[in-house]
């Protein structure tokens, strides 16, 4: 879904501690009893509690769901946008929001503004939406409280994400600034540069290739693969060179050897550490990526076979002392979500841009929009057959789910210690 913001300045107070009961409803309910979200509101007055639903069902941020046994809504991820814009809003992490930039199979990508207008980038995370698929014939697996939920998996996303660019941004990476994370999403700083797979021509493809692939090696020495490295994940942003007084030449026309390409690095769901049993396999499909996009696009060719696993092996314990994968771990982001996330991912079958790299641009774009055409459907569909499934689990009484309480807390536990989190500085 689209996020549209536009129905938010008439939601109350009531309006949204409302929709909040639905979310944590969800923790253990995939309908949640019209008669637990009263309860769970904390509203005197059951008839308040019901105008609320009402005006959140109208804008489709929670909703009915058919054939189930009882009364109950479920929320949709419009609702979850809603409550993580309300979150950042109040946090003044956020003041406005502007226009869809991106989207992706995993992500929607908004321009948003802060209080003084600079302009910032929200990123929502939304893994259930490639799912829907795989789901409809792996019904089983979304029972599975502690990986199922495509809300705790977002959530999941977004912590990773947001804990990782903090940790590169503070070790001198070339990543956005990490601004806020709340829910499923992340607020970060906008850079004006353009996606590597929208250059059409590079002045000197050996000097980026090489920025790139040392780039590569340099995430391995700090114990780190990104997993995803190909032309999609790679923004460009160009700097003028300037002459030994620091001013541009004047009267000079531009041209490829007065610009400089600055290669920034995003997108970190699918980061891994050099110890991952995979270690070699993502470390391979970075380099063949950006090896195979240098041949189709720009006829650029390496002589050096390289680099290879092996070598960033040797090189990391050169710097045995530096390792971001074992800081971040202790900062928030547990071994154990790391797995959780992963499995569901590989389920799912969400695989980043790196599986589809060898697709031409215009391929690229066509699919994004026939996808996102048909998203929306795809959700209809997979709602009215959900529904059976719905209708057979818990009976809403006072039953707990204390597994699922248990990932709640350590989620919470976690986005606290994120928040806090101290990397030691670069070497």
């Amino acid at each position: 879904m689209k996020l549209d913001a536009k129905a938010m300045r008439y939601f109350t107070a009531e309006d949204f501690r409302v929709l909040a009961a639905v979310e944590a409803g969800s923790r253990n309910h995939e309908v949640v009893p019209t008669p637990l979200i009263v309860q769970l509101s904390g509203l005197r007055g059951g008839s308040g509690v019901h105008r609320s639903i009402s005006n959140l069902a109208k804008t489709n941020l929670i909703a009915k769901v058919k054939n189930a046994k009882y009364d109950g809504y479920r929320l949709t991820y419009g609702g979850l946008d809603y409550l993580a814009l309300n979150t950042h809003q109040k946090q003044k992490s956020i003041y406005s929001v502007g226009n869809q930039v991106g989207v992706g199979k995993e992500s929607d990508i908004i321009v948003v503004a802060a209080s003084d207008g600079s302009q910032r980038i929200l990123k929502i995370h939304r893994l259930g939406r490639i799912s829907f698929r795989t789901v409809k014939t792996n019904r089983d697996y979304l029972r599975n409280r502690s990986t199922g939920s495509w809300m705790y998996m977002s959530r999941l996303a977004a912590i990773k994400e947001f804990t990782f660019m903090k940790a590169l941004r503070e070790n001198g990476f070339p990543v956005p600034e990490p601004i806020a994370q709340n829910r499923h999403t992340i607020v970060m700083s906008l850079i004006d540069a353009f996606p590597l797979r929208q250059i059409a021509k590079v002045g000197n493809p050996a000097v980026l290739y090489a920025e790139l692939m040392a780039m590569i090696m340099k995430l391995a020495r700090y114990g780190l693969i990104h997993g995803d490295f190909n032309e999609f994940n790679i923004l460009i942003k160009e700097e003028t060179i300037t002459n030994e007084k620091g001013k541009a030449a004047e009267n000079a026309e531009s041209s490829d050897e007065d610009i400089r390409l600055v290669p920034i690095l995003i997108d970190f769901p699918q980061m891994v550490s050099v110890d991952h049993v995979n270690a070699e396999m993502y470390f391979d499909r970075d380099v063949n990526c950006i090896k195979r996009y240098f041949k189709r696009r720009y006829g650029f060719t390496s002589d050096d076979p390289g680099p290879f696993f092996v070598d960033a092996k040797k090189q990391l314990r050169k710097n045995p002392g530096k390792r971001l994968d074992v800081e971040v771990e202790a900062s928030g982001f547990s071994r154990k979500m790391a797995r959780e996330l992963e499995k569901y991912m590989k389920d799912v079958g969400v695989d980043g841009d790196a599986g589809s790299a060898e697709r031409s641009d215009l391929d690229d774009d066509n699919e994004n929009d026939d996808y996102d055409e048909d998203e929306d459907d795809e959700e209809e569909e997979d709602e009215g057959e959900g529904d059976e499934a719905q209708g057979e689990e818990q009976s809403f009484g006072d039953s707990k789910d204390q597994h699922a309480d248990s990932i709640d807390r350590d989620i919470e536990s976690s986005s606290q210690r994120i928040n806090g989190l101290k990397v030691s500085d670069s070497g």
